[in-house]
């Protein structure tokens, strides 16, 4: 379904477009969006230099290398150029940035104009969400925060984006795709 949002804003333009994939972990991500019909060159990038050695076996692996690149840096200054991307995905890793209003500044400004952000990121609107994040997920992980949806928007706003959308799903836990034109 994340794929479909994509893939719908991309279905009429056939040429090759820029991708990057911030705090691809593995590249689990990554990957699908290299193993799917977009015609898109991606990169991945995460902190952690060892995920990223990871991600590149995962796609190597998968016959995708090709398509697809990995890079280790920080999230709240990316190695990139100004306007460098077409579309920015950040797939359940938010929640770790501690300054994530720096972060979503940062996707910004590798966007092109007209560029697309995808935020996906689990929420605590309901019972499940609290249970999930704030006992389960909180009783390992202490330094994650999962902003509500009132504070992703604010977090787009502030670095300039418009046409800000977002839809909530609920899997094993409660996920929000958050969506912005640059």
């Amino acid at each position: 379904m994340f794929l479909e949002e994509l893939y719908g804003w991309r279905k009429t333009k056939d040429t090759p477009f820029d991708l990057l994939d911030i705090g691809c972990g593995t590249g689990t991500f990554a990957g699908m969006l290299a193993g799917s019909e977009l015609p898109a060159r991606i990169v991945g990038l995460d902190y952690a230099p060892a995920m990223c050695r990871v991600a590149e076996e995962k796609a190597r692996r998968a016959g995708v290398e090709d398509r697809l690149r990995f890079v280790a840096a920080d999230s709240e200054h990316l190695p990139f150029a100004d306007a460098s991307f077409d579309a920015v995905t950040c797939s359940n890793s938010f929640h770790h940035y501690p300054h994530q209003q720096a972060v979503v500044c940062e996707m910004r400004r590798v966007l092109r104009p007209g560029g697309r952000l995808m935020l996906i990121d689990g929420f605590r609107d309901n019972i499940i969400g609290w249970v999930a994040f704030d006992v389960i997920i909180g009783a390992v992980e202490k330094e994650v925060h999962h902003a509500p949806w009132t504070e992703i928007d604010g977090y787009f706003r502030t670095a300039g984006f418009r046409d800000i959308r977002r839809r909530k799903f609920n899997f094993w836990m409660p996920v929000l795709l958050t969506m912005g034109v640059a």
